[in-house]
């Protein structure tokens, strides 16, 4: 069992130590994934990137239900766990996806009436188990959509590329110079100017990456990405940051050196992907 968390530090009383101790933790994470990453997106067979989303939606899912497992909310986490894997899986045949979804809240529903019997009935682990299998495979699942588009590598390099960008620069602009907190009761650690650098940076990455990946795109649609997973990126921490905090819990595990738990490195990336996808799908030029 992971330590009980502890209370998250401000911008202003985190020392310094402390910050280069996690950028370096960071920076040396993201060396290690980049090359596998880059591998696995631009040179493995499209079914390796998918069963990977599967996989990291599966782990990411059981994060979520752990985490509120400790404070005593039960959900139903086998049962969740195969119907996230499932719905994450839908994505790759999308005319399973409506028999899945059906399964999917009818089995729960079906399932929380074991919780019921001879007692007040419970619908707690019901609706837990639901939000975790529609906030994370449901999210996550959009990646297999966006590689599947014509140019999909290239978009799923330009979701991380804008995401992990204004990501970096939020926080790197919160730890040095942070002062004004920006949501102090749902995530006491993220600042107002560190959201100013992640809006900043975030279209600053998109015309890096229209340069790089899509040269064809106008100027005014490379903008639009970055303000758009500039904000969806944020509203998708600030998320995370609420589950978290009614949980009482600092991260959802730590896995990741210098981020946490899987889930914790997912959180922009789950609201990022649907809003690129339905962009690059509907709207791009």
């Amino acid at each position: 069992m992971d330590a009980p968390a502890t209370p998250l530090a401000t911008p202003v009383e985190a020392t310094a130590s402390s910050r280069r101790l996690t950028l370096v933790k960071r920076t040396g994470s993201g060396l290690l994934f980049i090359p596998f990453f880059v591998w696995l997106v631009g040179f493995a067979p499209a079914w390796a990137f998918s069963a990977f989303v599967v996989l990291v939606g599966g782990l990411a899912q059981w994060e979520f239900g752990r985490m509120f497992r400790r404070v005593g909310v039960e959900g139903f986490p086998r049962l969740g766990l195969l119907a996230g894997l499932l719905v994450t899986t839908s994505f790759a045949w999308p005319e399973a996806m409506p028999l899945v979804l059906t399964l999917t809240v009818a089995g729960l529903l079906t399932a929380g009436l074991s919780k019921g019997w001879g007692q007040e009935p419970r619908w707690v682990p019901v609706a837990l188990t639901l939000l975790g299998v529609f906030y994370v495979n449901w999210l996550l699942g959009h990646a297999l959509w966006l590689r599947a588009l014509p140019g999909g590598i290239k978009w799923i390099f330009l979701l991380v590329l804008v995401t992990w960008g204004g990501e970096s620069a939020a926080y790197l602009v919160g730890s040095l110079v942070g002062r004004h907190r920006l949501a102090p009761v749902v995530s006491p650690a993220k600042t107002v100017e560190g959201a100013f650098a992640q809006l900043l940076v975030s279209p600053l990455a998109a015309l890096a990456g229209r340069w790089w990946f899509f040269p064809e795109f106008a100027l005014a649609d490379a903008l639009s990405v970055g303000i758009l997973l500039g904000v969806s990126g944020q509203a998708g921490d600030l998320a995370e940051s609420f589950l978290k905090r009614s949980c009482h819990a600092k991260d959802t595990g730590a896995l990741i050196p210098g981020h946490g738990g899987l889930l914790d490195r997912l959180d922009s990336l789950l609201f990022n992907t649907p809003a690129l996808y339905y962009y690059a799908r509907f709207l791009a030029a």
